[in-house]
């Protein structure tokens, strides 16, 4: 894998977390300046890295948006991806479903039970949320969270470590949703509002506040 220098890598990163941005707003960002930002996003460009998209405008010239290609995706580390798939594949063919799906369910349990401990004396939601991403970056998902305007949460997952084992078993997504209902109590809803294997660049969730 090609070697990186500090400043790509941060900018990797904040496409990443971000999405497509524009130069301007990456050296704003990032503290760096205009020509840095410039210099890099070429070498990442050169190293299909990165690619780029004009949108034209009213005046002036076209509003150029950076985005990671593919090929950076596999920069961040899918868990042990062939491994699991393999195991996956093992698990269906001597235990079927049923043992699959006893095997979701079982990692379900002890992940919900860590994450319910892990908020256990958290009174205030925005906590709680907080507290809960922190999990999930420290297991690899790059999360972050926001409060929102009409006083509900996105809790945003801008990476998944078990992208490859939940395109083939969709259980672990639904099992996601599960313990992350369970971790935050019943007086909140959670909703999925973006879903990496639906074609969107990361996984989101709505989560409000029962009135």
């Amino acid at each position: 894998m090609q070697e990186l220098s500090t400043s790509e890598d941060r900018i990797l990163r904040f496409l990443k977390f971000r999405g497509a941005q524009s130069t301007p707003v990456v050296a704003r960002h990032l503290k760096m300046t205009l020509p840095g930002v410039r210099k890099h996003l070429s070498a990442l460009l050169a190293a299909k890295l990165v690619n780029f998209s004009d949108e034209s405008g009213k005046v002036g010239r076209p509003r150029r948006s950076w985005q990671l290609t593919p090929l950076a995706d596999k920069r961040f580390p899918d868990s042990h991806a062939v491994l699991t798939l393999e195991m996956i594949g093992s698990i269906r063919s001597v235990f079927g479903e049923d043992g699959l799906d006893r095997l979701i369910e079982a990692r379900e349990g002890e992940t919900q039970s860590r994450y319910v401990a892990a908020l256990a004396g958290l009174r205030d939601m925005g906590k709680k949320v907080a507290k809960l991403a922190e999990l999930r970056s420290d297991e690899g998902y790059m999360a972050d969270w926001q409060a929102l305007p009409d006083g509900s949460y996105l809790l945003a997952e801008n990476h998944c470590p078990i992208c490859a084992a939940a395109r083939i078993c969709q259980g672990f997504c639904r099992s996601e949703l599960s313990v992350f209902r369970a971790a935050l109590g019943p007086e909140v809803t959670v909703e999925r509002a973006e879903h990496i294997l639906s074609g969107a660049r990361r996984c989101a969730y709505r989560i409000e506040v029962k009135s």
